[in-house]
């Protein structure tokens, strides 16, 4: 298991990098993720199951049958580490996709391998617990 932050892929020169020019520069600069790199990861995952999204302070968590699988931060695609996952994986590299994150596996030279990232997150959401709701607070009414 390595754990590490790179700021730029070796994958990059294929792939993704080639169709969002002005991507390697950014991620030096901690800027939030650019929406042509989340909208390849979307391409990429859309063999998973029900893919959902929401924008987050200017980055991205995905859903996978109701549940957060991965995060888009800093044009780097991170996914929640389950047992699953890792065994799937073999070596992974690990990365915090935002301060003080619990560690995510970093999805860099995987990143064209949609078949891979697919089941990935299917295995990733099959894991993972469904949320749990929280109760509307009681408010009182008239004061």
């Amino acid at each position: 298991m390595i754990r590490a932050r790179p700021l730029l892929a070796n994958a990059m020169a294929d792939g993704w990098a080639g169709r969002c020019p002005g991507l390697a520069l950014k991620r030096q600069s901690g800027m939030a993720s650019d929406r042509s790199f989340f909208d390849y990861v979307l391409e990429q995952l859309s063999g998973a199951g029900d893919i959902a999204w929401r924008k987050m302070f200017g980055e991205y968590a995905i859903f996978c049958d109701g549940k957060v699988v991965a995060f888009v931060c800093d044009n780097q695609l991170f996914v929640k580490p389950t047992a699953a996952g890792r065994a799937f994986l073999g070596s992974v590299v690990e990365g915090e996709p935002y301060p003080r994150a619990k560690p995510h596996f970093l999805m860099d030279a995987q990143l064209d391998d949609r078949l891979l990232l697919a089941r990935l997150i299917r295995l990733t959401a099959s894991e993972l617990p469904m949320p749990v709701l929280k109760k509307a607070s009681k408010t009182k009414a008239g004061t």
